[in-house]
């Protein structure tokens, strides 16, 4: 067994770890398949005789035609109505700026959770704010399921909304509960497993939205209401693990209550080495006042590895994952792929996504948090170029379509490596207890922000430059790439405390 490893840990990894990321990944990838049925859905509300004429001219349609070429001939009718043309075409309008917000709302949402998470840590402990913020997920989970049945897409956005933040506060509860409970020697892999249960549960969402299972018109709103599942699991779960013992002790200064949690963690009462080194973290942080925010922005030794935290979030976000999975369905298109086949390839890049995640969690310990950034970085920037490259050339060179259908996958594996799990535990290593809920509440709010103008800058930017949007990648991925190497600590195998006095010099 892995040093460190046993089932009690393991068990409150899954209760901390499964709930939480979960409610993260699943509503990131969920609406990408039944994106069509719910705009439709939308478009018979806002406009329902527009709906109703395009109905009619579908049953004036020739026999003779295919289901695909009759709806061709009544949007074609529609388009030569000088009275419902431009209806039609002002309802699509109104209807994908609802769309935009259904699927923008979530990372705004994100923002909101993550400005909140340092309070919510603060007052309640990681446990318990885990626990408290399932009634987010209860709220989200019947809104967006029960839209569909109360005739109202306004639902649905307040839905995305409420379950946006329930994912903003776990993102920085879940690994920040993780770092807390788990030895030094298992600290990185032990906050790996956030992104592991991310990439998942965004596979999950590929399966279950597949037109064979729950992406159909009647399936779309159980799709959507499934999240509430892993938020039962981890109220059934979580309570039988303790809180953080850095919590108990640090925060609430209860020696007695963090003994008896490190105790039931590591499964034997000879835990006064560990105990020691948290009395010492204990010690050095009554020497420095409680962290507000202007403390962090002023104060040098704590603003460095804010920098570091943010930056770190930020490469995850701008190195261009979120477009080249946006592109991934519209490149393995043009390399001749049928819908079907199409869909499996996007199954294969998510399946892709959670081994290299999985492989990233078993090195972590050994190659370090520093080295396996780099590499997944590097390994990005070529193959953007490759990607970039084979866009450009696909039309004359045939066999190029298949070199991108290769970029992007390795892309995704290139990401998995350590931009996609490294940045949301790094930030717990980088401070002490003090600074620690201050500083994942900043790093979790910068990287939902990046998130979000991401996806409302990628499209506008993709029109303007068409394939080569990718070169912005590029050149950010470089900058990410020299800052890392300059300026991210390797924080492998060191104590809380090691790390933080470096900052202090």
């Amino acid at each position: 067994m892995v040093e460190g490893l046993n089932p009690r840990i393991g068990f409150a990894i899954a209760a901390g770890a499964i709930g939480s990321s979960f409610q993260h990944g699943y509503n990131t990838g969920v609406l990408n398949a039944p994106q069509d049925m719910i705009t439709s859905w939308v478009k018979s509300y806002v406009c329902p005789e527009v709906v109703t004429k395009f109905k009619e001219y579908l049953a004036d349609a020739p026999d003779s035609l295919e289901p695909a070429n009759r709806t061709e001939y009544a949007l074609e009718m529609m388009k030569l109505d000088s009275e419902w043309g431009p209806q039609n075409v002002a309802c699509d309008t109104s209807c994908t700026l609802i769309w935009s917000w259904t699927v923008a709302i979530f990372c705004i949402g994100g923002m909101m959770g993550g400005t909140l998470c340092g309070f919510v840590s603060s007052r309640l402990g990681r446990k318990g704010g885990l626990l408290l913020i399932n009634v987010l997920v209860a709220i989200g989970a019947t809104l967006m399921g029960l839209a569909k049945y109360a005739g109202s897409y306004q639902m649905l956005i307040a839905g995305r909304l409420v379950i946006g933040i329930n994912s903003g506060l776990n993102a920085g509860l879940a690994p920040m509960y993780l770092s807390e409970i788990s030895p030094t020697s298992l600290r990185g892999a032990l906050g790996t497993v956030y992104q592991l249960i991310i990439t998942l549960s965004i596979l999950l969402s590929q399966i279950l939205g597949m037109n064979n299972v729950l992406g159909t018109e009647d399936g779309w709103p159980w799709l959507l209401a499934i999240t509430a599942i892993p938020a039962i699991f981890q109220l059934a779960t979580l309570p039988f693990c303790p809180e953080s013992p850095k919590y108990l002790l640090l925060d609430k200064d209860d020696e007695m209550a963090a003994e008896a949690a490190l105790s039931w963690l590591r499964g034997t009462i000879e835990v006064h080495d560990e105990m020691d080194e948290m009395k010492q973290e204990q010690e050095s942080m009554k020497l420095v006042p409680k962290v507000t925010l202007k403390e962090m922005l002023t104060n040098g030794s704590l603003r460095k590895p804010l920098v570091i935290a943010m930056m770190m979030m930020l490469a995850q976000q701008l190195s261009g994952i979120n477009c080249a999975i946006f592109y991934s369905t519209k490149i393995f298109k043009l390399a001749g792929l049928g819908p079907q086949e199409s869909q499996s390839a996007t199954l294969g890049m998510g399946s892709m996504n959670v081994l290299m995640t999985f492989i990233s969690l078993v090195l972590i310990e050994k190659a370090g948090r520093k080295t396996l950034m780099l590499i997944g970085l590097v390994g990005m920037f070529l193959m953007t170029t490759l990607l970039l490259a084979s866009l450009l050339t696909f039309e004359t060179v045939p066999v190029m379509s298949y070199v991108a259908i290769v970029a992007v996958i390795l892309f995704v594996v290139g990401f998995a490596t350590g931009p996609g799990s490294i940045p949301w535990f790094f930030v717990t290593e980088l401070f002490a207890q003090s600074g620690r809920p201050t500083a994942t509440s900043i790093a979790v709010s910068v990287n939902w922000s990046a998130n979000f103008l991401v996806g409302l800058g990628f499209e506008p930017l993709q029109m303007l430059l068409g394939s080569w949007v990718f070169m912005v990648f590029m050149v950010i991925q470089v900058l990410f790439i020299i800052y890392v190497f300059i300026a991210v600590p390797e924080t492998k195998n060191r104590t809380i405390d090691e790390i933080t006095a470096q900052f202090r010099k």
